[in-house]
């Protein structure tokens, strides 16, 4: 996501990480959700907002129960990507 740096991508990669992560099997599925809610735990500690946590959390859900892609990716991101 970093090495992107692609304005409105934040969810895409949200998404995209859980969904390569549940594509593990269980455990992968497992350690996406407990990364996922750590990460929205440690924003929202830091001052993020409740609304940024919940779009994210919406997004990392989407991904790791398998929703098109696409829903979340922004228009013109490289297709490496």
């Amino acid at each position: 996501m970093r090495e992107a740096n692609w304005r409105n991508s934040d969810r895409y990669f949200h998404a995209r990480g859980n969904r390569d992560a549940a594509r593990h099997g269980a455990g992968g599925r497992f350690a996406a959700t407990v990364i996922s809610d750590a990460r929205e735990l440690t924003d929202r500690l830091r001052g993020g907002s409740a609304e940024d946590s919940r779009r994210d959390q919406e997004a990392n859900r989407w991904g790791r129960n398998g929703g098109d892609l696409s829903r979340f990716r922004p228009n013109g991101l490289p297709s490496q990507y």
